[in-house]
This record gives C-alpha cells, structure tokens and sequence, in this order.
C-alpha cells in the first residue's frame, strides 16, 4: 500500500480499488483559490490586529478571519460591507441593528466552525484510522460534526457574554449549535457523500480535496440557512459585528 493510498480519506480500508474520476483541471484552479483564500485570511487579520479595527471579542474576529478559509475573495467583500469596524453603519454595531445583516452573516460562525474542524478531524480521521463499514468517510463526517458543534458552542458563550447582558444558557448555546450544524451537514455532509459515491474525491493530501471542501461548506451555509435564521430571530444565535 502506498503512502498516497493510506492517506487518501475516502479510500482507506475499502476492500475494492477505486479509480476516482477529477479531472486534471481542477488541481490549479483549487491551488489558486486557495491561495486567494489564504490571502483573504491574513487581509482580515491585518485589518483586526494591525489596523486595530477590533471587535467584539476574540471569537467574533476568529469568525471573520476563519470565513475567509471557504468564502476566499468574497469573504473581503463580506467583512468590507458588515465586519470592517470603518466600514459599518452605527446602526449595525450591535445586536439591535437592522435585519439585512443578521441574514447575510449569521452563517459565518457555523461555516467558521466547520472550516477549522476540516483542518482538525480530517488529518485526525486519517491517523486514526477508524472506520464504519469499513470506510472513514462515515467517521469523517461525524468527528468533523462534532468538532464543529463544540467550536459553534464556545462561539455563542464567549460571544454572548460580550454582546448581551450574560451569556445564553448551556443548555441554549448546546441546542443552537446541535441544529445549526444538522442543518448545516445536510448540505456538508451530503456533498461528501455524493463525490465518494461518485468516485470525485481526491486524497486529502491534494488541493482539490480541500477546494472540494470549500464548496461543502458553502453549501453547508445554505442548508443551515433556514435554521440560523430561525434561531437569530429567537435571539439564540450571535451575529458577528
């Protein structure tokens, strides 16, 4: 077995040979957007930290740097109209403002909290070595779930606390994050699922795995849509400022 095959996330452990069907175009243009996203990250974290346009708190700035991982370029445009503490309406500062910012990024901590799980459960997954039926794609999912579930929880509390008069209840913070993150994996998860079964997954030791990725997690922000705009309308979810 080769160290590409034992590495590969969707391939590990099957007891048939795959042959995946990507083509060949795809590896520069995930090399490019991921460059551009990475790019985009540190243009964020300039602004926060060396231009001192500070937020809220840590979480919040971790939600629009981490935004820039999946959303690349388009992320720059994002923060400039609703994170850039130059840039946004007095109106928009906190909480109480209007209701066209709450519906254009109350995904972001969600997509935020996948992204980085990505970076942490896949690599864990693969030196694991788990499997269920004998694929660790089904551990994948579940790991990057999870992670991303504990990640959305210590958002809303830390968050929370800093926004409101005290934070939102565990049992609060526990439930908003558990739906956000079904809500979202439908999208997620579904696409993994659809490029394993189609034989479009690449080893994660490609950049097309990770481009790949980037797209799950947007469509992951638009199944999680309903759901985020349910619970900010509760007032049980956090708006990045």
């Amino acid at each position: 077995m080769t160290l590409q095959r034992a590495l590969d996330p969707m391939r590990t452990c099957t007891n048939m040979d795959m042959t995946d069907r990507v083509p060949d175009w795809l590896t520069p243009v995930a090399w490019i957007f991921i460059a551009l996203a990475l790019l985009s990250a540190a243009a964020i974290a300039f602004d926060i930290y060396a231009r001192r346009h500070r937020h809220d708190s840590v979480a919040v700035e971790l939600v629009w740097i981490t935004s820039a991982l999946y959303l690349g370029p388009f992320a720059l445009l994002t923060y400039a109209r609703y994170g850039s503490t130059g840039a946004r309406p007095a109106s928009d500062a906190r909480a109480g403002g209007t209701e066209t910012k709450p519906t254009a990024v109350a995904g972001l901590p969600g997509g935020g909290a996948s992204a980085v799980a990505h970076l942490i459960g896949v690599p864990l997954v693969i030196a694991s070595g788990l499997t269920i039926a004998g694929i660790n794609l089904w551990v994948m999912i579940i790991v990057i779930g999870l992670l991303a579930m504990v990640f959305l929880f210590v958002y809303e509390r830390v968050a929370g606390r800093r926004r409101r008069a005290g934070a939102m209840s565990v049992g609060t913070a526990v439930a908003a994050a558990a739906l956000t993150v079904l809500a979202f994996d439908i999208g997620m998860g579904g696409w993994m699922l659809l490029l394993h079964f189609n034989e479009f997954m690449p080893p994660a030791t490609e950049g097309a795995f990770w481009f790949l990725m980037q797209i799950g997690i947007v469509l992951g922000l638009l199944t999680g849509y309903p759901a985020v705009k349910w619970l900010t309308r509760r007032h049980e979810s956090v708006v990045p400022a």
